[in-house]
């Protein structure tokens, strides 16, 4: 078992870059002053090897040193979830184990993709990797691997194990009803950077994002902002956080992301082929136009954005 219980699983959760070398591999020492920053800086946890962490460009073995790595550098002092998602089932029982051995906190895995899978396949897959360990298992909902329909949504949370939802969705009426009919215990943590406040103002227990790599001072505003009621001031923050999101979305937001760690004193690395490496050109130009922004919406408190 983890060091945490599903329930103390909440707040701002980066979905942690991995950080790779000039030569594309795993860099450990970079990787680990990512995360003494992000702790630095109030998250609440962290989610490895994701999406964000270009997971599908990593060989199971350097997913583990990753996972190493990060869960000896926190050393318990927030709570970690390892993404183990992967298309074969094998392959994310090994994932799932290794990340309990390493101290994994909870486990979680987008739907098997590539092919399109029953319902009843992708409950077998998340089935067997749930009874492989003896951690949380928090499922995943994302359009990029295959949105999982609520009535599946309802019979995975019946499975031994399963005790969360990671909900990436442009729609958040779900979250409500989950809390509603699944029940207060079962955790939801909203994915849509672009929609933290609508998703925490429905019921969702946390937010695991890109972007809390970057501007985690802004949600952690917009976290307490929501639960202290006060929707306006989470308004005018999420407001703000998104006309961040949105420049870089148009810019390929991983490069973007690992970049402006870089001004803030935080050398994140490169991100592996075929993503990109901004030339110093493009870079500057990012640099001064995430100024701009920080100036023209008045963004205060934010290292990345301070260190313009």
């Amino acid at each position: 078992m983890g060091r945490y219980a599903i329930k103390d699983i909440k707040g701002v959760i980066p979905a942690l870059v991995t950080s790779f070398d000039e030569k594309g591999e795993f860099d450990e020492a970079r990787q680990r002053s990512v995360v003494r920053f992000l702790l630095s800086r109030g998250a609440d946890g962290l989610y490895l090897t994701g999406s964000t962490g270009e997971f599908f460009m990593m060989a199971p073995q350097e997913r583990e040193r990753v996972v190493a790595a990060v869960a000896d550098e926190v050393a318990g002092r927030v709570p970690v979830i390892v993404h183990v998602g992967a298309v074969g089932t094998k392959l994310s029982v090994d994932l799932a184990r290794q990340a309990q051995s390493c101290g994994a906190d909870a486990i979680s895995s987008v739907p098997p993709f590539y092919w399109k899978f029953t319902n009843d396949e992708i409950l077998d897959y998340y089935r067997e990797i749930g009874e492989s360990v003896g951690l949380p298992m928090i499922v995943y909902n994302i359009a990029l691997s295959g949105l999982v329909g609520y009535g599946l949504i309802k019979r995975l949370a019946k499975l031994p194990g399963v005790q969360g939802i990671k909900y990436t969705a442009t729609s958040h009426f779900e979250i409500g009803r989950i809390k509603e009919e699944i029940g207060e215990d079962f955790a939801v943590y909203s994915g849509a950077d672009e929609m933290a406040m609508s998703g925490l103002a429905v019921g969702a227990d946390g937010v695991i994002g890109s972007f809390y790599n970057m501007i985690p001072e802004l949600f952690k505003d917009i976290y307490a902002a929501v639960r202290r009621g006060d929707l306006a001031a989470a308004r005018e923050k999420q407001a703000q956080a998104n006309a961040v999101i949105f420049y870089s979305l148009d810019h390929n937001y991983i490069p973007v992301i690992k970049r402006s760690l870089s001004w803030a004193g935080v050398d994140a690395g490169r991100c592996r082929k075929p993503l990109p490496y901004h030339s110093e050109a493009e870079a500057a130009e990012i640099r001064a136009a995430l100024a701009r922004i920080r100036d023209e919406r008045g963004i205060e408190g934010c290292a990345v954005l301070d260190a313009l």
